[in-house]
Formats: structure tokens, C-alpha cells, sequence
């Protein structure tokens, strides 16, 4: 066990979750202005900021990853246990630079230095960035469009997923407890319902809002 190490990944794994849970729509004003307190963030420079403040602390983040993995490869679970072995997962995951990264994560889930889990979500996340279908069904994904009065709105969708009758079986051999559908609830709700979207009918949703919306005329 690599304690010097170790210290460093619990640090920059704090960061990173931190600083998402900021915009957590589900904790209290009080929770949020404790997180901000320990994150040592001035409450008018996190309005000034909003998420470039996490967008910042990433950069940073996978430049400090960046040197880890160039001196020790991938630390895992024998070098600093867990759950510390997940701390460059995050930073990876929340990167531009998963398809770099991807094979050292593949070749950490079959030393079992991590579960093949989060093998798993880190290939779809990279297929869903290549606009290719997601193998494991773990990606949601969101995208801008206009209602029917012509009003800007956000909606939430599962990214489209290869094989969709096939996905809860090899989801099992990837280690998930949890099924497509349950997955599904936990992301977006109870009162989700899943819309099997295609890639093309995705990514015409994106091209059509880029040419009907006022701000991008």
C-alpha cells in the first residue's frame, strides 16, 4: 500500500465529487453552503462561475492523474485499496480523454484492480462521445428542443443501446446487480418512460434544434 499515494487519490477524489455536488438539485441551501465552506469557494465567485468552477478543478485534476499514471500505471485496489482505486476512474470518466485512457481502465478491470463495472460504463460513456451505440445501457444523455409554442426545453434520454434485447444478459456478465429498466429509474426518476431512440433520430433531434432555435441563428 502506497500511503503517500493514496492520501493524494482520497484528495483529488474529494474534489471532484465535491464540487458536482454543488449542483446536486436535491441538497438543502445549508448542505450547500458546507460543501462550499470546505471547498474554500467564495459564494459570489460560485454564481459568477457556476459549473466552469468544476470545469476548472477537472483540468486540474487530469493534469495531477495524468503524472500518476505515467509513474505508476493505474493505481488500483493492491496500490492504494479501495475505495481509493476509483479516484482516477472519476477524473478519466469526467474527462475528453476516456479513448486515450480506455485501454489502461480495460486492462485495470481484468487485473480486477477495479470492477469490470466501471470497465463497462466508462466504454459506453466513450461510445456515446464517438455518437455509436452504448453497449451496457449506463449512459443517460440530454439535449435542447423546442416544445410546441416554440420554447426552449431540456429533455433527458437514454443514450441508444446496441442490441437492446440482449442488454440485461450481458449487463450480468459485466457484474451489474441492477437491470436496463432499474438502472433506467434510478437515473432519470420512477415516472420515467424509455424512449428507444436510434443514433440517427439523436443526433437529426441535435441538427434540427441547431437550425430552428434563435440563438443559434
Amino acid at each position: 500500500m502506497n500511503e503517500g499515494l493514496k492520501k493524494e487519490l482520497d484528495e483529488i477524489m474529494r474534489l471532484d465529487q465535491g464540487y458536482r455536488m454543488l449542483f446536486d438539485t436535491e441538497i438543502t441551501p445549508e448542505k450547500k453552503d458546507e460543501i462550499l465552506k470546505d471547498l474554500h469557494i467564495d459564494k459570489e465567485e460560485f454564481r459568477k462561475k457556476d459549473w466552469q468552477l468544476v470545469a476548472e478543478q477537472d483540468s486540474i485534476n487530469l493534469h495531477k492523474i495524468e503524472n500518476i499514471i505515467s509513474k505508476y500505471g493505474y493505481p488500483g485496489k493492491s496500490l492504494v485499496g479501495e475505495p481509493t482505486n476509483r479516484a482516477v476512474w472519476y477524473v478519466i470518466q469526467h474527462s475528453k480523454k476516456i479513448g486515450k485512457y480506455l485501454p489502461i481502465i480495460k486492462e485495470a478491470g481484468e487485473k480486477k484492480e477495479i470492477p469490470f463495472t466501471w470497465v463497462a460504463m466508462m466504454e459506453d460513456r466513450f461510445l456515446m462521445h464517438e455518437n455509436k451505440e452504448q453497449i451496457y445501457g449506463t449512459q443517460g444523455a440530454g439535449e435542447m428542443k423546442l416544445d410546441k409554442s416554440g420554447k426552449e426545453v431540456f429533455f433527458n434520454f437514454v443514450w441508444p443501446v446496441k442490441d437492446i434485447k440482449d442488454v440485461n444478459k450481458r449487463r450480468k456478465e459485466a457484474g451489474f446487480d441492477s437491470t436496463f429498466e432499474e438502472n433506467i429509474k434510478r437515473m432519470f426518476g420512477q415516472d420515467f418512460k424509455y424512449e428507444p431512440y436510434t443514433i440517427q433520430q439523436v443526433l437529426q433531434l441535435r441538427e434540427d434544434f441547431k437550425k430552428s432555435s434563435p440563438k443559434n441563428k
